[in-house]
């Protein structure tokens, strides 16, 4: 089962970003941890990046049209792009949202996502292993 595991800005800075609230793992090993991960799953991942909100949007279009599972870290996008929301409703296979840190436990501006209302669950909160757990959510679960 191919899945998609997308990130939002900043979150190629891992490792070097805030790593009192993101953790000292890198991009580069969120990346080989997600593809070994989902190898063990028996699914095909395949990890992206953007700072962009419209490779983020375009991305999502292609899972929609191919009907792929995706993993989601909006990052910043989850406060506030309904163009993200909208593309997301479109998804006609699994969406779990994740985040490496606990928005609810942050500033009351990340208390908000839009895209939880439209994802078939979300995950926040226990750093790479958020990743994990929504690869396992999607083979293990029916969500697939």
């Amino acid at each position: 089962m191919p899945v998609l595991v997308l990130n939002g800005p900043n979150l190629g800075r891992l490792g070097s970003r805030e790593p009192e609230v993101y953790g000292s793992t890198s991009y580069d090993d969120l990346v080989v941890s997600c593809r070994a991960w989902g190898a063990d799953l028996g699914l095909e991942v395949e990890v992206r990046q953007t700072d962009s909100e419209a490779d983020l949007v375009a991305w999502l279009h292609e899972a929609a049209d191919s009907g792929i599972a995706v993993v989601l870290n909006p990052a910043a996008f989850t406060h506030y792009s309904y163009a993200l929301r909208d593309a997301c409703v479109q998804l006609s296979a699994p969406l779990i949202e994740v985040h490496l840190s606990n928005p609810m436990a942050r500033e009351e501006f990340r208390h908000t996502s839009v895209i939880s209302g439209v994802a078939s669950g979300t995950i926040a909160g226990f750093g790479a292993d958020s990743y994990r757990l929504a690869l396992q959510a999607l083979a293990g679960t029916g969500l697939s």
